[in-house]
Parts: structure tokens; sequence; C-alpha cells
């Protein structure tokens, strides 16, 4: 019976990795700047009388203000996250 000399492409490598790569760090933003930024983020939208941002930037904010604010406690987090939707509901009813 012939040998089959093809290499299994499912098999785990049993080569290790040559320059022996450890896992990659994980970041974690300092929560005192996460604070900041979200501060600065929601200061600006109570400081206007209309919506402050041009759609793009709203678009950005609505997708990172979540995101950011994950990096908090979650009881803090959340009232971020309430003040940051009553802003923008506070611009549709103008």
């Amino acid at each position: 019976m012939a040998r089959n000399r093809q290499a299994d492409l499912f098999k785990e490598d049993e080569q290790p990795d040559l320059f022996g790569a450890a896992p990659a760090p994980v970041y974690r933003p300092a929560p005192d700047r996460v604070r900041s930024r979200l501060e600065k983020i929601l200061c600006e939208a109570r400081a206007a009388e209309t919506m402050p941002w041009m759609p793009t930037t709203l678009s950005l904010y609505r997708e990172i203000f979540p995101r950011m604010s994950g990096y908090l406690p979650e009881d803090e987090a959340l009232q971020f996250r309430i003040a940051f939707e009553a802003e923008l509901k506070r611009f549709d009813a103008i």
C-alpha cells in the first residue's frame, strides 16, 4: 500500500513558534482617563441647545460611548450610558 506523504492540514502544529511568542498583552485604559473622556462628551452635549455634533461624530459617539463606559464599574457605567441616552433624547425632542 502506498504511503500518504501529504500533511494533515487540520492537525495542530507540532513545531513550536520560532520566536517563542507570548500572548499579546491586554490593553485596559485607566478608569480616570475613561471617566474624563465620557464627562467631556456629556458636558459638550449638556451645554448645547441643539445637536452639537455632525452625523458622523454622533455615529461615532453612539458606538464608542457604551464601549468606553464598559471599562468602569458597572453601576457607574450604567449612569453614564443613561445620561448619554437622555441627552440624545433631548435633542430629538427639540
